[in-house]
This record gives structure tokens, sequence and C-alpha cells, in this order.
């Protein structure tokens, strides 16, 4: 049986690693080489990795950056950041990444999924969809951001995810900008509904604080992957700075547990 995929999730700050909270207060972790090494001996599922400065900066790829990522990385790599045209991303791949992330260039014009699937092929596309909460009497409603949640854009988040799922995105990654950093869990219903909705893999990025909210995540919305950076790069209540990941055998019992849950409680699982 499939199991859901377990990722790591690192942001490129001026050629460093930082992790942030609400997409603010950016906070120094290392060396992202170094980092992509440790997660490596640590066997880790898959890396994301994201240049959360070339979007902003209206820069290319560091393709030398790339370069030594996936040098050190014996996983399946996932990389964003700048990336705006087909002949980019071959030269990704070509360098060893599997999959490349877009965001913004993607909701600018999505046509641009259609033009790197049509280059690398569809399972090495993804799309990463920024969502914020919006509270009202009339019930929450979640907007769709990019740079770095800056940019605020009129569309429903499910309209948006159809379209790229048409346009040829083999993935879509959900990332909750509330969520972000804060180590309280992920947003359970949002994400139930989401997998409802959505016909191709799906990651959740957002809220893990404990493995036991990567089990809460996985028992009630099924086979995904999930996706988190303060667990896997903090330690204990002061947040020290300490890469971590679970062993072979805790995944196994985690993922295994908590979908025997599932399966048994839910009987909506396509």
């Amino acid at each position: 049986m499939l199991r859901p995929r377990i990722i790591p999730s690192l942001l490129v700050h001026k050629g460093g690693l930082i992790k942030t909270r609400g997409f603010k207060d950016p906070k120094y972790i290392g060396d992202p080489i170094n980092a992509v090494r440790i997660f490596s001996e640590k066997e880790a599922d898959e890396l994301m990795v994201f240049d959360i400065d070339a979007t902003i900066n209206k820069s290319t790829p560091n393709f030398n950056l790339i370069k030594k990522l996936a040098a050190e990385c014996r996983m399946p790599l996932c990389y964003g950041g700048g990336i705006t045209s087909s002949d980019q991303a071959s030269k990704i791949i070509d360098q060893g990444v599997e999959k490349i992330a877009i965001s913004a260039a993607a909701i600018k014009n999505p046509s641009i999924l259609s033009e790197i699937a049509n280059s690398v092929g569809c399972q090495s596309v993804v799309a990463i969809i920024d969502l914020k909460k919006k509270k009202s009497i009339f019930g929450d409603k979640y907007e769709v951001y990019s740079h770095n949640g800056l940019v605020k854009h009129s569309i429903d988040p499910f309209e948006l995810i159809k379209e790229f799922e048409n346009a040829g995105a083999g993935e879509v990654v959900i990332n909750f900008i509330d969520k972000d950093g804060l180590m309280e869990g992920y947003d359970i219903d949002m994400a139930i509904n989401l997998k409802k909705r959505i016909n191709v893999p799906l990651t959740i990025l957002g809220g893990a604080g404990t493995l036991e909210h990567i089990a809460e995540l996985i028992r009630n919305v099924g086979i995904i992957g999930v996706a988190s950076g303060s667990l896997f790069v903090f330690k204990g209540k002061y947040r020290a700075v300490l890469i971590n990941y679970p062993t072979r055998e805790q995944k196994i019992k985690l993922c295994e547990k908590a979908l025997e849950f599932y399966f048994s409680e839910r009987q909506d699982y396509i």
C-alpha cells in the first residue's frame, strides 16, 4: 500500500536557511547544503526547497545552488523560486531535481504549467497555493496570496486548483499562511475539504509541531503529502535549532496506525 509522504520544507533567504511565522519574523537556521545532507542521511521521503527571494526580486533561479542541492540529495527534491519558463524548468530537471514548484508565475499565467508539463512531464510540475483564512460573520473564507504573502488574488482557491489541474499540474501543495511556524497543528477541516475536491496528489504544509499533528492529518485525510518546516528544524519549547526527522520505524508505525484509522472510520476515500 502507498504511504503518505513526510516532507521537510526549507526556505532559502539570502543564501541561508530561515524559518518564518505567518510568513514574517524570519529566524536563521543554517546552511542549506548541510541541511540537505542531514535529511539525506536521515532518509527523508522527499524534500522541498523554496528560494523565497527570487520572485520578490524578479530574479532567475539560482542554478549554482540548485546543482549543489541536487548533488547532496538522496531523495526526491522539489525546488521552487524564480521559475518562469520551460527552459528554466528543463535545466533544473537536468541537474537532478525531480519536481518544479510554481506559484506566482502560474497564478499570473496558468499556461506556464502546460508548457513545463510538456517539457518535463506532469509528474514533475507542482503548483503551490498560499492560503490565508479570513474570518467573518458569514463564515470562514480562504484567500489566495503570492509573493511571500504580500499580494492577494481575487480568485476562489478551488477554482484555482481546478485551473491548475487542467493546465497540467501533477501535484498541488497548499500552504496555510495563518498556520506557518505556529506548530499548533494543521487546518484539518480545510484539508479534508481539499482532498474531496482535488484530482491530483495533494500536499499540505503549515502547522505541524509534533508527529501527532502529522498522524492527525493522515487519520482525517488519508494518503497525501504531509509537509512541515518548523517541526524538522526546531527542538523543544525554546525552538532550539536542531535538524531532525522520524526514523524509518517511527514513520512506518505512525503512517500505518493513522491509515488504519482512516480506512476504518471514513467511507468517502477514493
